[in-house]
């Protein structure tokens, strides 16, 4: 099933249910049914924009955004990622509060709401694992995780209403709402970094630029590569560019069977999208393998310096 689908499914479930646990969470003075709510509120938050993301990166390329509207999927998972750990952050700070306050819960109405949450967050979370791409795409990624922290957030409210009843032990409230909430920054920390690193145009972590290097060294007629940049557009698609020297006798036919050769060779370690610049040996050129852009102040214009 589409990613688009299986996220408006899951908002309308989410959505639903938040409502019904904020309403039950304040009439129970439950923290953790109510922080429980905020992340359903977060969860919602989360698939409705990660929706408009998938939307907005189905637009076509052009003149000015060349490379399409992609990279706001990872945008979308970076604003996910910054809020799962912000609420959590929250969360917690509350629950230390409320650790010095012994509030007056009604355990039997968490317990029975908690346990409601835990199955309607078990069928979306289940539902978007097994329909969409919660793995390679990171803006799925980024709606998956907020709902698995909700799982795990209905989870710690079911054992702390049970403590409540059986022990009357009311700071397990506060206890289960921190450990949840760890649990979800834990998360929210891994998908900050995966998003972030795209968003630098670092190298995706999955690529050895050493082995890329050898592929393309290891193509006959390649003397040196330099200037070398390797970047992901989103978490699916990987770029290359190169400068490539080559023998000055080369003919064009030649070096276009080489173009094809690399982005052949190239497509077996991760890379879809090349860009070569071949040049002729007597080209004067450094061999820094990477190029270091600077600003051209005095002409008001980046220039690519070797």
């Amino acid at each position: 099933m589409h990613n688009k689908s299986v996220l408006r499914n899951s908002f309308f479930l989410i959505f639903t249910f938040m409502i019904v646990e904020a309403v039950f969470g304040f009439v129970s003075n439950s923290l953790a049914l109510i922080s429980d709510a905020f992340h359903m509120l977060s969860d919602a938050a989360a698939l409705f924009l990660s929706l408009v993301a998938f939307k907005i990166a189905e637009k076509r390329a052009n003149l000015q955004k060349t490379f399409g509207y992609k990279r706001v999927e990872i945008i979308a998972a970076f604003i996910n990622a910054i809020a799962l750990i912000a609420l959590a952050v929250f969360v917690i700070v509350e629950a230390i509060i409320r650790l010095f306050n012994e509030p007056e819960i009604e355990a039997k109405t968490m317990l029975f709401v908690s346990i409601l949450g835990l199955v309607v967050n078990l069928v979306v979370a289940v539902y978007m694992h097994k329909s969409a791409d919660t793995k390679e795409n990171l803006n799925m990624k980024g709606a998956y995780l907020h709902v698995l922290g909700d799982t795990l957030g209905s989870v710690g409210a079911i054992v702390a209403a049970l403590l409540v009843m059986k022990f009357n032990f009311t700071q397990a409230d506060s206890i289960a709402s921190i450990f949840v909430s760890l649990l979800i920054i834990k998360s929210g920390a891994s998908l900050l970094k995966d998003s972030f690193n795209i968003l630098i145009e670092a190298v995706p972590l999955k690529l050895d630029t050493d082995e890329i290097l050898g592929v393309i060294k290891g193509v006959d007629g390649v003397k040196i590569v330099h200037d070398l940049h390797i970047w992901a557009i989103n978490a699916g698609t990987n770029a290359l560019i190169a400068h490539v020297v080559v023998d000055d006798a080369l003919s064009v036919a030649e070096i276009s069977k080489m173009i094809k050769r690399i982005e052949h060779e190239l497509s077996h370690v991760g890379i879809g999208h090349v860009t070569l610049q071949f040049e002729s040996e007597s080209l004067g050129h450094k061999d820094d393998l990477i190029c270091e852009l600077k600003s051209e102040h005095k002409d008001e214009h980046f220039g690519h310096h070797h």
